[in-house]
């Protein structure tokens, strides 16, 4: 089983890479994003609570957060595996994840990250909220909050990786399927 961690900042092409993944290897992609936007228009007591959160920019707590993620593995069983998409955002989320695969015999392959410079990441989630009537994608200070705790909370999580021996980096800037190809050269080393 493929079980892959796209990682990168907001803005970075995450979910734009994820789609190209999921179609060339049959992955399901887990983007907790999206769990969030699922729970929160279904009006869940689990998005509610994100909510408060995501509305201040800020990190939703991993409780929260891993039981979203394990209620979507254990809906997919019959998956080839997963792409990680935004998760996990730190590393007491990486160490549940990985015990939480580790009982249902799975482990993670490898984390993919996606190197993009802070400037052009603003110019992309500015451009992406003129479309996506995402409302934290449209306004400067959540924005800078989001990466700023990007690079304060979440960039932990590649050392955590990277001490297993399942780190990789790849240039987040460029053509769609430039970065693509360069991103499946990683996996099939795997």
């Amino acid at each position: 089983m493929l079980n892959i961690v796209l990682f990168g900042p907001p803005g970075a092409g995450k979910g734009t890479q994820s789609e190209r993944l999921i179609q060339k290897y049959g992955l399901t992609h887990l983007s907790t994003g999206d769990l969030f936007r699922k729970h929160l228009g279904e009006g869940t007591d689990l998005g509610k609570l994100a909510r408060t959160y995501m509305d201040k920019g800020h990190l939703v707590p991993d409780q929260v957060v891993i039981s979203m993620v394990e209620d979507k593995i254990n809906s997919t069983k019959e998956s080839k595996g997963f792409i990680f998409d935004g998760f996990p955002r730190t590393t007491a989320q990486a160490e549940a994840l990985d015990t939480m695969l580790g009982n249902n015999q799975m482990k993670i392959s490898g984390m993919i990250a996606l190197d993009v410079p802070k400037e052009v990441l603003k110019e992309r989630i500015k451009e992406r909220g003129k479309t996506s009537n995402r409302v934290d994608d449209q306004d400067e200070e959540k924005i800078n909050t989001r990466i700023k705790v990007y690079l304060d909370e979440t960039l932990p999580v590649a050392k955590y990786y990277e001490n297993q021996g399942k780190f990789k980096h790849v240039n987040g800037v460029g053509e769609i399927e430039e970065i693509f190809q360069e991103i499946s050269e990683v996996i099939d080393s795997y």
